[in-house]
């Protein structure tokens, strides 16, 4: 399966790696696939430099260090809450660049009440760089939204990079 996005990681690393930058990673919904395609990369340290799956209230306490007061009127799969996701996890791992994905796969309930297949990615970057990316499935299949929301998060950071 992860031969299927393995050139697109390429492509990304080879634009992190001219760059001389690194990437931190923040999957939510996608379940470890966004890092786990960048980790077929051979020599993938040399721009990745960490993350995290933020799948509960804990893991997203502890890899973001956020005080609970910075949610505040947000929820998930939304993009103020992608954006500020991918900030702590860039800032946090002292990467140049930061993504995460928020989103709600279906099979079950949102806790913030998000509908299935809906996700939002972001990225962040030097200088104040944000951009997001919103994908609606309209589908409850969780394994088929989790590679829709892997690609829609991997193109981009691909779309970002090259420009």
């Amino acid at each position: 399966m992860l031969d299927e996005l393995h050139p697109q990681a390429s492509r990304i690393a080879a634009l992190l790696r001219g760059r001389d930058e690194k990437i931190a990673v923040a999957d939510g919904a996608t379940g470890g696939m966004i890092a786990a395609s960048l980790l077929t990369v051979p020599g993938a340290l040399e721009f990745y430099v960490g993350g995290g799956i933020v799948y509960s209230f804990r893991a997203r306490d502890v890899l973001f260090a956020l005080p609970r007061g910075a949610y505040k009127g947000m929820r998930g799969a939304t993009e103020d809450y992608a954006v500020l996701q991918a900030r702590a996890i860039r800032d946090n791992f002292g990467a140049e660049w930061g993504i995460a994905e928020s989103g709600s796969v279906g099979g079950s309930s949102h806790p913030s009440g998000a509908p299935a297949g809906q996700s939002v990615a972001a990225v962040v970057g030097p200088d104040g760089f944000e951009r997001t990316a919103i994908v609606e499935t309209s589908s409850d299949d969780r394994i088929a939204n989790m590679w829709a929301f892997t690609r829609n998060t991997l193109n981009l950071l691909e779309g970002t990079l090259e420009k």
